[in-house]
């Protein structure tokens, strides 16, 4: 708090400039003010059909070439080119909403169950299914390490009203999580499924990333051929990722 106040008190003073070695320095930031080439505030969107929309409406004046890069999966920004001063105006910054799940991380078996159904695709190439009937039948307690290799494990699972019988958790699973905007085809990628027996909180599942990032330059692809795809027609828009 002291120092935020010091800090404070000192830029309330008037900017000085100080020759050192020959060159110029201020005692204090500046900020320049442009008149002749003012900047607006970025419009906030959520999808790409709205950023789209918003480019083909052509509700504004937009001089020159513009800009269109996928930063990530799960955002797009719209820049113009460099000014007299070389410098750029961001016009619209797009955030897809995307659910979320914690990854690498261990949850309750039950809320593992919710979220594998409510966050990620039930494709029938992929092993969501298997996934769910494993989890939701494993017996308490009976979670145990198979082999001493660190990677397979077995648990009991239920096959009936009565039955009982032993299992080897799947692994490597394929699955095809919410990651990147709603308009494109979700990417499929491998993960390490794991279960572990809590004492106090029972069993536990999680799902580990196991395709190095290659899902990110799947979903940023997807995105840029999606805007590529849209924007055919507007020559002045280049769409990068």
């Amino acid at each position: 708090m002291i120092k935020k106040a010091l800090e404070y008190v000192v830029g309330l003073g008037e900017a000085r400039e100080h020759d050192i070695h020959g060159e110029t320095f201020s005692d204090k930031p500046l900020y320049r003010i442009d008149p002749y080439f003012p900047k607006a505030k970025a419009i906030e969107l959520h999808t790409l059909t709205g950023l789209v929309d918003y480019i083909k409406a052509e509700i504004d004046y937009m001089q020159g070439r513009m800009i269109v890069e996928v930063a990530d999966p799960e955002t797009v920004k719209l820049y113009s080119q460099m000014d007299d001063n070389r410098d750029r105006e961001t016009v619209v910054v797009v955030k897809a909403r995307v659910p979320e799940f914690k990854f690498n991380h261990f949850i309750d078996h039950e809320a593992f169950n919710i979220n594998l159904q409510s966050k990620f695709i039930d494709d029938p190439e992929t092993d969501r299914a298997l996934i769910l009937k494993f989890a939701g039948t494993v017996e308490d307690g009976t979670v145990t390490d198979y082999s001493d290799d660190g990677v397979t494990q077995k648990a009991t699972v239920k096959t009936g009203l009565a039955s009982k019988t032993d299992a080897i958790v799947p692994n490597p699973v394929s699955l095809r999580p919410y990651r990147t905007f709603l308009e494109v085809e979700q990417p499929k990628s491998d993960f390490i499924f794991r279960m572990k027996q809590d004492k106090y909180d029972g069993v536990q599942c999680a799902i580990f990333e196991a395709d190095g990032g290659a899902w990110q330059n799947a979903a940023t692809k997807a995105v840029k051929n999606y805007l590529e795809y849209e924007l055919v027609d507007y020559s002045d828009f280049t769409v990068i990722s």
